[in-house]
């Protein structure tokens, strides 16, 4: 059964979604996790953040080739295996219009607030995230036959929101993870973080208050 625990150097954990398979694999010195999405209806597959160790992604994508990789935000840690999943496999590129000139392989897709991105005939809709990085997003399946799913970049985490680098980005964050998940999403979403274990969002409302109180 899914649990969303997994080590550098270990197996992938494998979600089992009426619609989508997600296969959730931690890589590289900065404990990343990257997410395959594969739709079972057209064999359909997209990576969540080539954050690095490219022979290891590979070995996840199943025969029918890569279509697309989305990178949540610009830091280093997301995207050091994109060149080379990129030029292994064709895919194209996406990322949020303000964090795409920081990311150095060309972005074919520039991303913007709701944009829909297609994983055959399942549905990701992005959610621009200010704080972490101008143009950190979010990616929500919400499963028509189950709880939504949340992919979180480094916005939310186990115990909070991701880090900022001043007061004002950390408010900005905060505010928006409050008003744009927590007021919208159900307390049984799935939430996939950057990094770490997975939770979910009923798990994570009683940590917001008290990071709030901490402060960033």
């Amino acid at each position: 059964m899914y649990n969303g625990r997994v080590q550098v150097g270990g197996p992938a954990d494998v979600h089992e979604l009426p619609r989508l398979i997600v296969s959730k694999l931690a890589v590289g010195p900065y404990d990343n996790n990257a997410y395959l999405l594969r739709c079972r209806n057209s064999g359909t597959q997209l990576l969540i953040d080539a954050a690095a160790e490219p022979v290891r992604l590979l070995d996840l994508v199943a025969e029918g080739g890569l279509g697309m990789v989305v990178t949540t935000h610009r830091h280093r840690d997301h995207w050091q295996a994109l060149a080379e999943i990129v030029a292994a496999t064709g895919a194209r590129t996406a990322a949020h219009v303000d964090d795409a000139p920081d990311i150095p392989v060309p972005t074919d897709d520039l991303v913007h607030d709701g944009d829909i991105i297609a994983v055959g005939d399942c549905r990701l809709e992005a959610i621009h995230l200010v704080g972490h990085t101008p143009g950190s997003i979010a990616l929500l399946y919400d499963d028509p036959e189950g709880m939504p799913h949340l992919f979180t970049g480094d916005c939310l985490f186990p115990g909070g929101v991701g880090k900022t680098g001043t007061p004002e980005e950390f408010l900005s964050l905060y505010t928006g993870v409050m008003t744009r998940l927590f007021e919208r999403l159900p307390d049984e979403t799935w939430v996939y973080p950057g990094h770490g274990d997975d939770t979910t969002m009923g798990a994570e409302r009683p940590h917001l208050a008290a990071w709030l109180e901490r402060g960033w």
